[in-house]
C-alpha cells in the first residue's frame, strides 16, 4: 500500500470542501488543496469572516479555523493542484440533463468529462482519481477511457468513493460515518489505489466500516441508497393523505409500524416532500439507467417515487388555498423556511420552492423567513423554476430577517423546513399579530398539536384534518 502526501479536490461545492476539511483534520501530515475555477466561492472559502462560508453546516466553520493554511488550502489554480497532487477527488456538480438524450432524466457529465480532460493534459506522474460526485454506473469506465487515451501516458486508478452525507449533518457524518465505500478495479494495481484511499479514512474510521468493491457495484449503491430513502419518504406521504380522508392520524401510524424491527422509523415522518440535491436526481438517473437496459417495469417503479413527491407538495399548496376559502389571491402567506432542510443553506428541490411557485400562481402575497438562506437565492430560485416575469416575482414575495415580521397581519403561515427556532418561537404573540381567521399549516410536523389548540390556531398539518 503506498501513503500519500497530498490530495487534489476539484470542486468547493457541498461536497468537496466538507469532505476535504474533514480529512485535513484527521490527517494532518497530509496537504489536501480544493480548487475550483469559481473564483468568489473560493474567495469565501478563504475570507476571514468563517460566518460567510459558501457552505453552512454545523462544525463546519471550527475545522476550517483549525486546519486552513495548515494543511488545507482553497486556491483557483487547478492545473498546479493536479500537477501536485498524487490523488484527486473528482467533486464537480452533474446536474440531470435539460437537453438531449435522456433530457429530463440523466445525468449531465459535461463537467466530469472536462476535469478527466484537464487531468490527462496536466498529470505528468501516476495519479489515483477518485470519483466523488454522484454518477451513473460505468462512469469510471469513461473516464478511464479519456484518462488513458488523451493523457501523457502515465498510469491512472479509477476510484468510486460516493458519499453519504446528508445535509445539516455532513460533519458529523463524515466524522463518524456508518461505512465508507470505495469501489475500483479488481487488478493489482486497482487494489493498491483501493488500500490507499483506505489508509486515508482509517485515520479516524474503524478498518472495518471501510468497505470495498468493484467500480460498479460502488457506483450503483449511492443510487440505490437514495432511492430506497427517497422511496419511504414518499410511501409515507401516500399514506398522509389516505389518513385525511379517514379518521386515521399519520404520526400514529408511522410511530406504529416504525416499532417494527423489520421497517424502523427513520424516514417515516410524513412531510411536504423531499428535497436536496440528491433524492429527485438519483431516482431519475436510476430510471434512465433501467430504460437504458429495456427494464421499463422497473423504471416505472421508481419514477412512482418523484411523481408522488410532486403530488404531496402540490397537495400542500392546495390545502392552503381550500381552507383559505378557495382563493389566496392578496391574503398574505408568511412561509417559514426556504431550505430544503434544517442546518443547511442549500435549497436545490426544496419543497418551498413549488409551495411558493403555485402559491404564487394564485397571486398570493408571500413573505418568505429563512435564517441561512440569502434573499438573491430565494429569487433566483423561483426565476430558474418558471418563466414568470423575474419582476412578478419580487412584486408579489418579499425577504424577511425576523419571523415575528413575516407573521404581522399573515393570514396564514406555512412551515417548509423544520428549523429548531420555529419550535420555540412565541406563538401567542404570532397569532396575536396575525389577522383572524389565522391558520398554520405545518409542512414539517415540527410543532405540538395541543399547545397550537391552546392558543386558539385552526391548526392543519398533514395527515390530520
Amino acid at each position: 500500500m503506498n501513503k500519500v502526501n497530498q490530495i487534489c479536490c476539484i470542486g468547493a461545492g457541498y461536497v468537496g470542501g466538507p469532505t476535504m476539511a474533514v480529512i485535513a483534520k484527521q490527517c494532518p501530515n497530509i496537504k489536501v488543496t480544493v480548487v475550483d475555477i469559481n473564483q468568489k466561492r473560493i474567495d469565501q472559502w478563504n475570507a476571514d469572516d468563517l460566518d460567510n462560508l459558501p457552505i453552512y453546516e454545523p462544525g463546519l466553520k471550527e475545522i476550517i479555523a483549525e486546519t486552513r493554511d495548515r494543511n488545507l488550502f482553497f486556491s483557483t489554480n487547478v492545473d498546479k493542484a493536479i500537477e501536485d497532487a498524487e490523488m484527486i477527488f473528482i467533486s464537480v456538480n452533474t446536474p440531470t440533463k435539460t437537453y438531449g438524450k435522456g433530457k429530463g432524466q440523466a445525468s449531465d457529465l459535461k463537467y466530469i468529462e472536462l476535469c478527466a480532460r484537464n487531468i490527462a493534459k496536466v498529470a505528468k506522474t501516476d495519479k489515483i482519481v477518485v470519483e466523488k460526485s454522484t454518477l451513473p454506473v460505468r462512469t469510471a469506465e469513461a473516464i478511464k477511457s479519456i484518462l488513458d487515451n488523451t493523457g501523457n501516458g502515465v498510469q491512472f486508478e479509477i476510484l468510486s468513493n460516493p458519499e453519504f452525507l446528508a445535509e445539516g449533518t455532513a460533519v458529523e457524518d463524515l466524522l463518524a460515518a456508518d461505512r465508507v465505500l470505495i469501489g475500483g478495479q479488481e487488478t493489482p494495481s486497482g487494489q493498491a489505489a483501493k488500500d490507499t484511499l483506505s489508509w486515508v479514512y482509517e485515520h479516524w474510521l474503524p478498518k472495518e466500516r471501510v468497505l470495498q468493491t468493484n467500480v460498479w457495484s460502488s457506483e450503483l449503491s449511492k443510487l440505490v441508497a437514495n432511492a430506497f430513502l427517497a422511496q419511504r419518504v414518499s410511501s409515507i406521504n401516500s399514506i398522509s393523505a389516505l389518513c385525511e380522508k379517514t379518521d386515521a392520524n399519520v404520526a400514529e401510524v408511522s410511530r406504529a409500524i416504525g416499532f417494527d424491527s423489520r421497517i424502523g422509523s427513520k424516514f417515516l415522518n410524513s412531510s411536504v416532500g423531499f428535497g436536496g440535491s440528491c433524492f429527485q436526481k438519483d431516482i431519475l438517473n436510476l430510471v434512465y439507467i433501467a430504460k437504458s437496459f429495456g427494464l421499463n417495469e422497473v423504471a416505472d417503479y421508481w419514477e412512482q417515487v418523484i411523481i408522488m413527491n410532486d403530488y404531496q407538495k402540490r397537495r400542500f399548496a392546495e390545502n392552503i388555498i381550500s381552507t383559505l376559502y378557495n382563493t389566496v389571491s392578496g391574503k398574505k402567506i408568511a412561509l417559514y423556511g426556504w431550505a430544503f432542510k434544517k442546518d443547511t443553506n442549500d435549497t436545490r428541490e426544496s419543497a418551498a420552492i413549488y409551495v411558493a411557485d403555485l402559491l404564487l400562481e394564485e397571486q398570493a402575497e408571500i413573505i418568505v423567513y429563512d435564517p441561512k438562506v440569502k434573499e438573491d437565492t430565494i429569487y433566483n430560485d423561483l426565476d430558474y423554476l418558471n418563466s414568470r416575469d423575474p419582476k412578478e416575482n419580487r412584486r408579489l414575495l418579499k425577504v424577511v430577517n425576523d419571523p415575528m415580521e413575516a407573521a404581522n397581519d399573515a393570514h396564514a403561515i406555512a412551515i417548509l423546513t423544520e428549523w429548531d427556532e420555529f419550535k420555540t418561537l412565541d406563538w401567542n404573540k404570532i397569532y396575536s399579530e396575525m389577522l383572524k381567521p389565522a391558520f398554520v399549516f405545518d409542512g414539517r410536523r415540527i410543532l405540538e398539536r395541543e399547545k397550537m389548540d391552546e392558543i386558539g390556531f385552526k391548526f392543519y398539518r398533514i395527515g390530520e384534518s
